[in-house]
């Protein structure tokens, strides 16, 4: 049997490619809304970033989620992302954790 094709993203911070599930997805909603998905289901344009706050901090300076999410992100927005993502941060890597467990 064929080994199964796991999808790749790229960090927009670090710009490092790495397996779907090991990155966080940040999403600009039809409603024009910049939040975070752990599901990797919701409706809307995506960015990916690592799990690693250094990352955030990079994308917030440089402005990648502008560029990405093809939306003039306000520092608000960011202010708010950089507290959900300090607070998803560590589920996150629970989770990884696990995952990497089980293998």
């Amino acid at each position: 049997m064929k080994p199964r094709k796991v999808p790749l993203r790229k960090c927009i911070a670090c710009q490092e490619m790495m397996p779907k599930k090991e990155l966080i997805r940040v999403v600009r909603t039809p409603d024009e809304e910049v939040r975070i998905d752990l599901t990797g289901k919701k409706a809307g344009r995506g960015a990916y970033l690592c799990g690693k706050a250094g990352c955030f901090r990079l994308a917030k300076k440089s402005k990648a989620f502008d560029r990405a999410l093809k939306l003039s992100v306000d520092p608000e927005i960011y202010d708010q992302l950089e507290q959900d993502f300090i607070a998803v941060e560590d589920e996150f890597l629970a989770s990884k954790e696990l995952a990497a467990d089980d293998e």
